[in-house]
C-alpha cells in the first residue's frame, strides 16, 4: 500500500489557527475589552422567512407516508433545478435542465470537478487566491502556475498569451480581494480559453453581491463561455445556507474535448461519488428563487453591502488604497506605512481591538493586504470604523 504522497506537499495552514490564538491571548490579557471581528467570511443574518417556512413544510411532508422521499437524483431534483434555469432565464441565459448539478456548495464541487480531468493538465491560478483551488491540484499532483493579482492591475489579472494553460481558476467578485471583472475583461479570458483549448473554472459564488450592470454575474454573459467554461454558484453568501449547504454548477453540453462531453463525464462522476442534496434543503433552495425569497434575500444582501460602504467610505476619508466593497462583501485594503500584514493585524487589534485577515494568508501577493468583510453586524461595523478613523 502507498499513500498520494502529493498530500506531503500541501502547506500547513496557519492562518486562521493563528488569529483564533493571537485573539485569544489577546481576549484573556484584556478581558474588559470587546473585539470586534471584520474578519469573517461567515454570513451572520439567519435564513429568510420564506426559505425556513419552505424546509418547515418539506420536514411534515417527509413525516407522512405520501410524501416521504428516500434517495433522491444525484444531480438534484427536478423542481429545483427549473427554479435555476428560470434564475439565468432572467438573464437572459438560457440553460437545459440536464446542464445543471445541485450540490452541497461550491467549495466541494470546485475541489471534485478534477476527478474528470487527466493529471497532466496545467493549471492557472490567481495569486492571492482562495486556497482550494491550489490545495486541490496539489493533491493531484499537477503543475500550477500563478497570474499575477497586485496593485497595478487592481488585483485583476488579465491573460497572458504567452502563457499557455490547461484548466484556469477564475473568481469574481473575487475571494479575498473583491475585485470584480467586466464585460470586456471576461471577454478576454474567453477568448484566451477558446483560442488555448483551455477550460475555464468560474467561481461566481459572490454574483448576487454584483450591483453595476457592466459586471456580469455569470460567465454565460459572455458569447462563446459555454464551450470553454463550468460555473460554480453556491447559496452560502447569497441565501444564508453557509450552514444548510447547497449550491449548483452549470456544465453547459457544448463542453466537448478531445470529442468527449464533460456533462457527460460529470454525469457519471456525481452519480457514482455523491448521492445528492437533502430534500428538505432543496425546497429550502427552491424558495430562494421564488419572488418572495428574492425579495426577502436581496434585503440581506443590501444590509451586508451598506456595511461595505461604511467600511470603503471611511478608508477613502484617510486615503488608504483598497479595492472591492463596492459588489462585493470583502474590501481589500492596502496596509498602511509599508507594515506587512501580520504587522497590521497586531496594530489593529492592540490599537483597535478589531480583527481583520492578513492578506499573506492568500499568497505572496497578499503580504502588504489585508482582508476586512461586511458579514458582521452593523452595529459593530460602525463602531470599528469609528475606532479605525482615529487611529494613526
Amino acid at each position: 500500500m502507498q499513500i498520494n504522497d502529493n498530500y506531503l506537499n500541501l502547506k500547513d495552514s496557519y492562518l486562521f489557527s493563528t488569529i483564533a490564538k493571537k485573539v485569544s491571548q489577546y481576549k484573556e490579557k484584556y478581558p474588559e475589552k470587546k473585539v470586534i471581528s471584520l474578519g469573517i467570511g461567515d454570513v451572520t443574518l439567519p435564513l429568510c422567512e420564506t426559505v425556513v417556512e419552505a424546509m418547515k413544510n418539506a420536514v411534515l411532508e417527509m413525516g407522512t407516508k405520501e410524501g416521504f422521499r428516500g434517495y433522491g437524483p444525484e444531480q438534484g431534483y427536478g423542481f429545483l433545478k427549473l427554479a435555476v434555469m428560470n434564475y439565468y432565464k432572467d438573464r437572459n441565459i438560457s440553460l437545459d435542465e440536464n446542464e445543471i448539478f445541485i450540490s452541497d456548495g461550491a467549495k466541494s464541487d470546485l475541489g471534485n470537478i478534477l476527478d474528470i480531468f487527466s493529471q497532466d493538465n496545467t493549471v492557472l491560478i490567481p495569486d492571492p487566491v482562495y486556497p482550494v483551488y491550489v490545495d486541490t491540484n496539489i493533491m493531484a499532483g499537477r503543475k500550477i502556475l500563478y497570474m499575477d493579482a497586485n496593485e497595478e492591475n487592481n488585483f485583476l489579472p488579465m491573460p497572458d498569451k504567452n502563457i499557455k494553460a490547461d484548466i484556469i481558476y477564475l473568481c469574481s467578485p473575487n475571494n479575498p480581494t473583491g475585485a470584480v471583472y467586466n464585460k470586456n475583461q471576461l471577454k478576454a479570458w474567453v477568448d484566451y480559453a477558446l483560442d488555448c483549448g483551455a477550460i475555464i473554472l468560474f467561481d461566481a459564488a459572490y454574483e448576487a453581491f454584483i450591483q453595476d450592470k457592466d459586471c456580469p454575474r455569470s460567465i454565460y454573459e459572455i458569447e462563446g463561455a459555454k464551450k470553454c467554461a463550468i460555473e460554480f454558484c453556491s447559496l452560502s453568501k447569497t441565501a444564508g445556507f453557509t450552514g444548510t449547504r447547497c449550491g449548483y454548477t452549470i456544465v453547459p453540453n457544448a463542453l466537448i474535448f478531445d470529442n468527449t462531453s464533460l456533462n457527460k463525464l460529470w454525469l457519471r462522476r456525481q452519480t457514482t461519488k455523491f448521492n445528492g442534496v437533502p430534500y428538505i434543503i432543496q425546497r429550502g433552495a427552491e424558495a430562494v428563487f421564488t419572488e418572495k425569497g428574492q425579495k426577502e434575500i436581496k434585503e440581506n444582501i443590501k444590509y451586508y453591502l451598506e456595511n461595505a460602504r461604511i467600511i470603503s467610505e471611511t478608508l477613502s476619508k484617510m486615503g488608504i488604497w483598497f479595492v472591492g466593497g463596492k459588489n462585493s462583501p470583502y474590501i481589500w485594503l492596502k496596509c498602511p506605512n509599508n507594515m506587512s500584514s501580520w504587522e497590521f493585524f497586531d496594530y489593529l487589534l492592540e490599537n483597535a481591538n478589531i480583527v481583520g485577515t492578513p492578506g499573506a494568508g492568500f499568497g505572496k501577493n497578499g503580504e502588504g493586504f489585508f482582508r476586512l468583510s461586511s458579514f458582521g453586524n452593523r452595529e459593530d461595523v460602525i463602531k470599528a470604523m469609528e475606532k479605525i478613523s482615529t487611529i494613526k
